[in-house]
C-alpha cells in the first residue's frame, strides 16, 4: 500500500515551499508541485488522500486539475487555492466538486483547518459507504486465500475508487459478478443501485428495450412505459455480463452511451442523460471476436480502460478447501458436516471445468445427500476427465449416437432431472443450470414441464 500523502500544486515558489512547510509542520506527507500538468501526471488515487491546488496558473488551470482528479477519483477532496477570492471564483469551484475554498497567501490556521475538515469529511463518507455495504447485501462473499486471487482483489479495490470502465474476463463460473459487485460497493457510488443484466439471457429483439427503456405504444405490446436497465442504474453501476453476445447494432447504441452519457429511448422524441458506471464481463476473447467482426473494436477499447482476468479454480487450487468448507456451511444450514480426508483429495485431483460455481453445486449436493455427519466421497457427482486446454472444448463430451440426437428432448430432460434434484424449486434450478429464473420459466412452459 502507497504511503497516504496530500498533493500541493502552486506555481508560485514561496507560496508552495510555505504551504508545504505548514502541512509538514502538522504531520501530513506532502508531494508539492509547480504546474497543472505535473500534478496530473502524479496524481494517484492510491497515494493522495487530499489534493489542494492554485486556480490560476499556466496552460493547465486549477479547475482543470479540479476536474481531471474528480474524473480519476471522485472520493478524492480537492480544495482551491486563490488569490482573487472573490464570491464568483469560489462558487464557480465549487459547482466543479470543490471540497473548500481557501484564500491567498496562506494564512496556516485556516489552511490546517480546510485541510482537517475535507479529510473527515472523506473518511465519513467512507463510514457511511461501509456500513451501506454491509446493510444493502449488495457485495456477496469472496472466499479466496491464493496469491492470484489476493493480487486481483487488490487491484479490484484499487480501480473501485475511480470512475474507469471495468472489463472482466474469465472462464464461466469464475465469479465475475461478485467482483463486480465487491467494485460497485467500494466505489463513490455505493450508495447507488447495482443493476445486472445478462445479454445472452435476453432475446436479442427484446434487448434494445430491456437496455434502454421505452415509452407507452412505442411498438405493439408496449402498453406502459419502462424505464430499462441504464435508468434503473442511474447513479449507480450497470454490470453487463456476457457482454460478447450483445448484437452489432446495440454495440454502437452502447458505444455512445459510454462516449455522450446519454441513451436513446425507444419511442422518445429527445435522448435521456445517464449517469452510469459500466462494468462488463465476458468468458470469450474479445479481441477474436473483433477479428471474426461480430464485436467492434472501438467498443472494446472503451470497455477495456482496466482489465481484469479472474483465473479459473485450478489454478488456484488454495482456494478449493475454504470454498469448499464455505459451501457446505452455507447449504448445511447449522448442521455439523465434516470434510473426510479422501473427499477432500478427490476434489482437489478434479480440474472443474465449470470452476467455483461447479464446486458450489458439488457441495450442495454432498450436503442433500449426506445421510449423516460426515460428507460421503461416494455423493461427488460423477464426471469425465477433461484437458483444460482441450481445443475444441468439448474433451469432456460423452460420445455423440451415430444416429443423431434431439437437441430439444435433450433440453427437455435436462431441465426435469436439475427440478427433480433441486424439489421442484425453480428458482435453485436456474441458479444450477446458469440461468435466470424467467428464462427456465419460459423453457418449462414452452415444454409442458411441470414442477413436480
Amino acid at each position: 500500500m502507497a504511503e497516504r500523502a496530500i498533493l500541493l500544486v502552486e506555481d508560485d515558489v514561496a507560496g508552495r515551499e510555505l504551504g508545504a512547510y505548514n502541512l509538514r509542520h502538522a504531520g501530513y506527507v506532502v508531494d508539492a508541485v509547480a504546474s497543472g500538468e505535473e500534478a496530473l501526471a502524479s496524481f494517484s488515487p492510491e497515494r493522495h488522500v487530499l489534493v489542494i491546488t492554485d486556480l490560476r496558473m499556466g496552460r493547465v488551470s486549477g479547475l482543470d486539475v479540479l476536474r481531471e482528479v474528480k474524473a480519476k477519483s471522485p472520493d478524492t477532496p480537492v480544495l482551491v487555492v486563490t488569490a482573487y477570492g472573490s464570491v464568483e471564483t469560489a462558487v464557480g469551484a465549487m459547482k466543479e466538486g470543490a471540497a473548500d475554498f481557501v484564500g491567498k497567501p496562506f494564512n496556516r490556521d485556516h489552511l490546517l483547518l480546510a485541510v482537517r475538515r475535507a479529510l473527515e469529511a472523506r473518511e465519513l463518507r467512507a463510514e457511511v459507504r461501509e456500513l451501506r455495504r454491509r446493510t444493502a447485501g449488495i457485495e456477496r462473499p469472496l472466499v479466496f486465500e491464493s496469491e492470484p486471487m489476493r493480487r486481483l482483489i487488490e487491484m479490484a479495490d484499487r480501480v473501485a475508487d475511480s470512475a474507469a470502465t471495468v472489463l472482466l474476463t474469465g472462464e464461466t463460473g469464475t465469479g465475475k459478478e461478485l467482483v463486480a459487485r465487491r467494485i460497485h460497493a467500494r466505489s463513490a457510488r455505493a450508495d447507488g443501485p447495482f443493476v445486472a443484466l445478462n445479454c445472452a439471457a435476453v432475446p436479442a429483439e427484446l434487448l434494445e428495450s430491456e437496455l434502454f427503456g421505452h415509452e407507452r405504444g412505442a411498438f405493439t405490446g408496449a402498453l406502459r412505459s419502462r424505464l430499462g436497465r441504464f435508468r434503473q442504474a442511474d447513479g449507480g453501476t450497470l454490470f453487463l455480463d456476457e457482454i460478447a453476445d450483445l448484437p452489432l447494432g446495440l454495440q454502437a447504441k452502447l458505444l455512445r452511451v459510454l462516449q455522450e452519457r446519454v441513451i436513446d429511448v425507444v419511442g422518445a422524441d429527445r435522448p435521456a442523460a445517464v449517469d452510469v458506471r459500466i462494468v462488463a464481463a465476458t468468458n470469450r476473447e474479445l479481441p477474436a471476436r473483433v477479428r471474426e467482426g461480430t464485436f467492434r473494436e472501438d467498443l472494446l477499447y472503451r470497455l477495456d480502460v482496466v482489465q481484469l482476468r479472474l483465473p479459473p479454480l485450478r489454478d488456484r487450487l488454495e482456494d478449493l478447501e475454504p470454498l469448499t468448507r464455505h459451501f457446505v456451511a452455507r447449504y448445511a444450514q447449522g448442521r455439523e458436516l465434516a470434510l473426510p480426508e479422501p473427499l477432500l483429495a478427490e476434489m482437489l485431483r478434479r480440474p472443474w471445468p465449470g470452476n467455483v460455481r461447479q464446486l458450489e453445486n458439488a457441495c450442495e449436493r454432498l450436503v442433500i445427500l449426506c445421510p449423516d455427519d460426515e460428507l460421503r466421497l461416494e455423493d461427488l457427482p460423477l464426471v469425465a476427465e477433461r484437458t483444460p486446454d482441450a481445443a475444441d472444448g468439448f474433451a469432456d463430451w460423452p460420445e455423440l449416437p451415430a444416429e443423431g440426437l434431439s437437441l430439444v428432448d435433450l433440453e427437455r430432460r435436462v431441465i426435469e432431472r436439475v427440478l427433480a434434484l433441486k424439489g421442484g424449486n425453480v428458482t435453485q434450478a436456474a441458479t444450477y443450470l446458469g440461468v435466470p429464473r424467467h428464462v427456465l420459466a419460459y423453457r418449462m412452459v414452452k415444454y409442458e414441464i411441470r414442477r413436480e
